[in-house]
Formats: C-alpha cells, sequence, structure tokens
C-alpha cells in the first residue's frame, strides 16, 4: 500500500515555519531594548546578518554553482535596498505607534503584492480579490485606530501608520522583484540584500551614538544572528517541506506574537474597536494569498533541501520582517 506524501503533514516543517514566525514576533522587542536609532537598528542587523547568512551559506558550500548571473544579482541588489528601507520604516513606526500596531498594519503586504502586480505587470485582478482588498482595508481602518481630528492635529501616530504602510508598499515591491530570479538558492538572494544594505546604511548610521550602548549590543547583536540568519534558515527550510495553505496560516504567528509581546513587555494592548479589524485582515489576506499561490500553479510539497531554482522560496526573500 501506497501513502500519498503530499497528503502527510510534515511536523518538522511546521515547527521550523511556527518557531520562526514566534522570532519574528519579537522582533520589536530587540529593535526597542537595543535603544538604537532606526538606522543605526538596521545598519547592525545587515552587519550581524551578513555574517550570520555568509557563514552559513559558506559552510553548506552554496557558494558553488551559485546560479547568478549579472541580471539577477542586479534584482537581488535592488530588493535589497528595497527590504533594507523598509526595514528602517518599519522601525520607525514602532517607535511612533506601538509595535502591536505596526505590525498588524504593516500585515497588509500581500494586497500591496496583488495591487502592484495589477499595476506594473498586468497580472488579472479578478473581483473576488479586489473584494477581498476592500475587506483588509476597512480592517486596517479600524487596527489604525486614526481618527478624523488625526488628519488636521498631525502626530507621530499618524505618521507612524504611514510609515507602516510604507513599509508594506515598500516589501511588496521587493517580493516583485525577488519573484523574478530563479535559478539561485533563497539563502543566496537573502545575503546579497543584506550586504546591499552595509554600504547603502553607512551614510546614515551615526556610530558615535553607540559609544554608550551596552547591553543594546547583546540585542542589536540578535537582530541580525536571530532574526536574520537563523529565522531565514528556518524559513527556507519550511519553504521546502510544506504546502501553500499551512505557510499562509502559520504567516499569522508574527502579529499574534508581536501583540502578545507588546502587551507582555510594555503594557500596550489594542483597542476593542481595533481589534475588530484584525480577523477582517487575517481573513483577507489567507483568501487573497492563497488564491494568489493558486493561479500560479501548485506549490512543491517533497520534504528535502530547497530546490536550486527556487522561485517559491525566493518570492519571500526578506518577506518577514
Amino acid at each position: 500500500m501506497t501513502s500519498d506524501h503530499s497528503d502527510r503533514p510534515d511536523h518538522k516543517g511546521t515547527l521550523q515555519l511556527t518557531t520562526a514566525m514566534v522570532l519574528s514576533g519579537t522582533l520589536g522587542v530587540f529593535v526597542t531594548e537595543s535603544g538604537a536609532s532606526p538606522f543605526n537598528a538596521v545598519f547592525f542587523r545587515v552587519l550581524f546578518g551578513a555574517l550570520a547568512l555568509g557563514g552559513y551559506v559558506t559552510a553548506r558550500g552554496l557558494f558553488r554553482d551559485h546560479g547568478f548571473t549579472p541580471r539577477t544579482l542586479s534584482l537581488a541588489v535592488l530588493g535589497g535596498v528595497l527590504i533594507v528601507l523598509n526595514w528602517v520604516l518599519l522601525f520607525q513606526s514602532y517607535a511612533n505607534t506601538s509595535i502591536s500596531v505596526a505590525t498588524v498594519v504593516y500585515h497588509t503586504q500581500p494586497f500591496y503584492v496583488v495591487l502592484l502586480g495589477a499595476l506594473l505587470f498586468r497580472e488579472r485582478l479578478t473581483a473576488a480579490r479586489t473584494g477581498w482588498i476592500a475587506v483588509a482595508f476597512a480592517g486596517l481602518i479600524l487596527v489604525s485606530g486614526v481618527r478624523p481630528a488625526d488628519f488636521t492635529g498631525g502626530g507621530a501616530y499618524l505618521t507612524g501608520i504611514g510609515q507602516a504602510l510604507l513599509a508594506a508598499l515598500l516589501y511588496g515591491l521587493s517580493t516583485l522583484v525577488t519573484k523574478r530570479i530563479t535559478g539561485v538558492r533563497p539563502h543566496l538572494i537573502a545575503l546579497v540584500q543584506v550586504l546591499t544594505g552595509i554600504p547603502l546604511l553607512l551614510p546614515f548610521a551615526d556610530l558615535g551614538a553607540m559609544s554608550g550602548t551596552g547591553w543594546g549590543w547583546g540585542w542589536l547583536a540578535g537582530l541580525g544572528l536571530i532574526h536574520t540568519g537563523l529565522m531565514y534558515v528556518l524559513m527556507y527550510a519550511a519553504y521546502a517541506r510544506l504546502a501553500t495553505a499551512k505557510i499562509a496560516v502559520l504567516a499569522f504567528v508574527y502579529p499574534a506574537v508581536a501583540m502578545l509581546m507588546d502587551w507582555a513587555v510594555y503594557g500596550h494592548r489594542i483597542g476593542l474597536v481595533q481589534a475588530l479589524g484584525v480577523p477582517l485582515i487575517v481573513t483577507a489576506s489567507l483568501k487573497v494569498t492563497l488564491a494568489r499561490r493558486s493561479a500560479a500553479g501548485p506549490a512543491p510539497q517533497a520534504a528535502g533541501p530547497a530546490p536550486k531554482a527556487a522561485s517559491r522560496p525566493a518570492m519571500r526573500a526578506g518577506s518577514e520582517a
């Protein structure tokens, strides 16, 4: 008797992706506790992240037959610019709103991917997807907690909402760029992205302000070693094992943990009206994401190392915060 491997749950992949999403949910605490400015925090994230990913790909021998061409390398660099700027805006949004609000607003990423794909590459935008996007942005209005007075009075909170939205937009652009890289392992794409961030951010990093950082260095090292090195390795291993539907569902462990950490560590919690918007965004995101993946064809589900032509994982290189 034979069994259908695609129907068997892969517990190892589930554990790997769940762990990665839990780590993502602690990102805001690491950024806040480091005491570093957003530019400094992202600079040291890419610096320590490059060391972690560089060590991993060297140990695994992934530089051999890397698959880069001048075109795909240029696309990876462009994706790196977008990813790094996306991180800066997200970290700024933490300070201006809260980790909870910024993270949920930032999780409108899938809708920007769909809208940008339709706008830039003539990808089909169905009436159903348009409807779910409208539902998501209704949820976004609720979650943001923005009142009409905020538009006249301005202030940091409204700026923070805008920063989270712009970060999500840059994520969408980076996804569309990285989607066009084939034949290259996602670990190498991620390494190019973080290496791109080092010279890009160096002019904006205030290294003199780091002299009194103290224990903050541990939090900064964690951003690179844990949230960039370990987290990405876990994600890419899981993507090669899991079905698309499970990946889409487990992705929401990230904002759930972020909201829990924000409440447990800083006492921040979203209000009742804001909470009503969360299920709208979650449901709409799942509907849009799964419909987009179905249109692209079935996802590989075989267990084992990530395929060399890793088009599906590559789409998410740097996709999580």
